[in-house]
């Protein structure tokens, strides 16, 4: 049987996301070395290294990978890191998500979808081009 956590628990672990949020590489990469999940999920199904992607901050997203953070997660709406890079245009991000291992045709918005559907050429690119040495061209 497992104990509820209070209230103040659950406010730091809400503090974690803030930290990807804001790109606060040491910080967060401290607390994950403490023990904190690197695969912590929000109530959305958010993972901290898509608020990282997201907001734009390719220290944090490099630092979460370099802890073991799982590129395949899908938050609720369908969306993984690599696609919020893409989204974000973060030509480092992305390219650190793919040499993890990211999927771009992972979720029910791609990184694939993403570059395709907001016209952005460049980083379709570099999607296609990892995807070339993996043979899923165009998936």
């Amino acid at each position: 049987m497992t104990e509820a956590l209070t209230e103040e628990e659950l406010a730091f672990l809400r503090s974690m996301f803030d930290l990807a949020r804001t790109g606060d590489t040491a910080g967060l990469g401290g607390a994950v070395d403490a023990g904190i999940p690197v695969n912590l999920t929000n109530e959305a199904g958010d993972s901290l290294l898509i608020l990282a992607a997201y907001h734009d901050h390719p220290d944090t997203v490099r630092a979460l990978l370099e802890r073991g953070a799982d590129t395949a997660r899908v938050n609720d709406r369908g969306q993984t890191a690599l696609g919020a890079a893409v989204f974000r245009r973060s030509e480092r991000s992305v390219t650190d998500l793919l040499a993890a291992g990211a999927d771009p045709a992972l979720g029910t918005r791609s990184a694939l979808d993403v570059a395709r559907f907001f016209d952005l050429p460049e980083m379709l690119a570099l999607l296609t081009a990892d995807a070339a040495g993996q043979g899923v061209v165009g998936s």
